[in-house]
């Protein structure tokens, strides 16, 4: 099976910097893409970064300029650089594999996601 285990949330002042890291563990051939998301509380879940094998990123507009994605591939690990960091961007922070191939005789692609890391920005 596929574990993905996040860690470094937890409660910051504004202005502040977390950064938050998920390794996925496990039976794992490749992962296509691996992202961040965040739930607030009475929101939907939203895309926060992604990025690829290959290195591409995307960000929501929210975060763009604040918040850096970045991934070790020989680690199945990425990581969310957050600075400047403000009360709006409090919510659970969840990871996830997106099209992980567990052998490379097996063609099958699955998402997995994180079991999801608080952040909460306050003074």
């Amino acid at each position: 099976q596929v574990q993905l285990v996040e860690s470094g949330g937890g409660l910051v002042q504004p202005g502040g910097s977390l950064r938050l890291s998920c390794a996925a563990s496990g039976t794992i051939f490749s992962i296509d893409r691996m992202g961040w998301y965040r739930q607030a509380p009475g929101k939907q879940r939203e895309l926060v970064a992604r990025i690829t094998s290959g290195g591409s990123t995307n960000y929501a507009d929210s975060v763009k300029g604040r918040f850096t994605i970045s991934r070790d591939n020989a680690k199945n690990t990425v990581y969310l650089q957050m600075n400047s960091l403000k009360p709006e961007d409090t919510a659970v922070y969840y990871c996830d594999a997106e099209r992980l191939r567990r052998h490379a005789w097996d063609s099958a692609r699955y998402d997995y996601w994180g079991q999801g890391t608080q952040v909460t920005v306050s003074s």
